[in-house]
């Protein structure tokens, strides 16, 4: 079983937050077999993934079902909820209470990391870069600009966007890093990729889950980035991710691939393409679950994450030295 100890930050992430959340279910009696039942059924109607992911949900209702009983405590029915939930390797599938919350990591803790913070701070923005808001920013050599967001979560103003675009609009070229960002807010993604593109650009498309059939969807919707501000900067930007840049994160990366000027550099994102349904089981317990699907320009899906433009990995020898791999196969993109 795969769960993780309840903490501050994931309940701000889950419950306020992360990928807008849509409708919460309700269901009348509360014992471990009803709860166990609403579960899966609610997920048979409204999960959007079963067959990317070659899931057979019968099976999963057999395999699971007889381990439910009246009698079972409440760690011993979260035991067994949260084991069903893993089989759908979803990072946006938890089961939220007051004492745990369960989650599937498998999608990124099986990659390389990727990033150390501290070979950033300390030898790319040192000590005199800008935070502003959730923006930290430096100039690097060659006139190139860095600019470090870490949670799509973190309020991103018009100011604080108007402010770095304006700081670098004469740059060589713009380093814009998502590495473990989680995600957040899709509104975020969104505001920021509108920066970088002064036409409305089609990155991509939706639909959502409209019946109980497990292949029944709306038609596809055509998704845009919108230019937004002012200002925009349409030099070259180098955006750098790793398989902890999911959700919004991966959301933002589908946008910026599909602008000529950008360049994604790093490892495959996390994925995360559909946006969660929010549901409550009779016990009071919430879970969420994904609900809609999102696909590239060419209708393939990106819940398993999006490729880079150009694979690039931290060597141990690189970060002994204080050097980063990926900033710096960033910085020869914008320089050539």
């Amino acid at each position: 079983m795969r769960i993780l100890i309840f903490t501050a930050t994931l309940i701000l992430l889950i419950l306020g937050s992360s990928c807008e959340r849509l409708i919460i279910d309700r269901h009348p009696d509360d014992g471990p077999v009803a709860s166990f039942d609403s579960m899966w059924h609610s997920i048979d109607r409204k999960y959007s993934y079963f067959d990317l992911k070659n899931i057979d949900w019968g099976v999963v209702y057999d395999t699971f079902r007889v381990k439910v009983n009246d009698e079972m405590d409440a760690r011993q029915l979260f035991e067994v909820l949260a084991d069903l939930l893993f089989t759908l390797r979803d990072g946006h599938v938890n089961l939220i209470t007051s004492f745990d919350i369960s989650r599937n990591w498998t999608w990124y803790l099986n990659a390389p990391p990727n990033f150390d913070w501290n070979v950033i701070e300390r030898n790319y923005l040192g000590e005199d870069y800008e935070i502003t808001g959730p923006l930290r920013n430096t100039w690097l050599p060659d006139t190139i600009g860095y600019i470090y967001y870490g949670s799509f979560l973190s309020n991103l103003s018009d100011a604080a966007i108007d402010y770095v675009i304006r700081k670098y609009i004469n740059a060589k070229g713009i380093i814009i890093d998502i590495r473990n960002n989680g995600g957040g807010l899709t509104l975020n993604a969104n505001k920021l990729a509108g920066r970088f593109t002064r036409d409305r650009v089609l990155y991509g498309y939706e639909r959502f889950k409209i019946g109980p059939g497990h292949q029944d969807f709306s038609d596809y919707y055509e998704r845009y980035i919108e230019a937004a501000g002012d200002t925009q900067f349409t030099g070259k930007v180098v955006v750098l991710t790793n398989r902890s840049s999911y959700s919004a994160a991966n959301l933002f990366t589908l946008q910026m691939k599909s602008l000529p000027n950008v360049t994604i550099v790093g490892d495959t994102t996390g994925g995360g393409g559909g946006l969660p349904y929010y549901a409550q089981l009779p016990n009071g317990w919430t879970y969420r679950f994904s609900s809609t699907q999102l696909f590239d320009t060419e209708k393939r899906h990106v819940e398993l994450g999006m490729a880079p433009d150009v694979y690039e990995y931290l060597r141990t020898g690189s970060l002994f030295s204080g050097r980063d791999d990926i900033i710096e196969r960033a910085r020869k993109i914008i320089k050539q």
